[in-house]
């Protein structure tokens, strides 16, 4: 274990959970109303990209295997990739302002480099999952 490093034992203590859970609330308060509400294809789709980040950070920790972990959280990533794209793509059709698309998209930049160091943290330890701690 990590000097000072706090011991995680469930996966919502995981700071990179957390800021996808916030991600999530952010996405679905977006596409609650105005024209994207209509849009149900890219509405649905967002929301499940929001979704998989969440649910996939989750269900690697659960998993036996910091391989297995950090496998869970490569598809988180490429979800935040997804749903900047997404954003994107709402900004492009006028369903919201510059803002909020750059707000989406700087909270999937930071979690994805949140996730890229926390894959890079498990990749390098020798850790076992009872062990986990939090990433530096």
């Amino acid at each position: 274990m990590l000097a000072g490093a706090k011991k995680v034992t469930r996966f919502e203590d995981l700071n990179v959970y957390q800021q996808a859970r916030e991600l999530c609330q952010r996405v679905y308060a977006l596409t609650r109303s105005g024209a994207i509400s209509k849009d149900y294809g890219l509405r649905d789709q967002m929301r499940r990209s929001a979704v998989s980040i969440v649910s996939n950070i989750a269900e690697g920790f659960e998993r036996q295997s910091n391989a297995e972990f950090a496998r869970f959280l490569y598809v988180a990533k490429g979800s935040c990739g997804e749903l900047r794209a997404q954003a994107q793509v709402g900004s492009d059709e006028k369903y919201w302002d510059t803002a909020a698309q750059e707000e989406i998209s700087g909270r999937c930049r930071k979690l994805s480099a949140g996730l890229s160091n926390f894959i890079s943290y498990l990749e390098r330890s020798a850790v076992t999952r009872r062990q986990r701690t939090a990433a530096p």
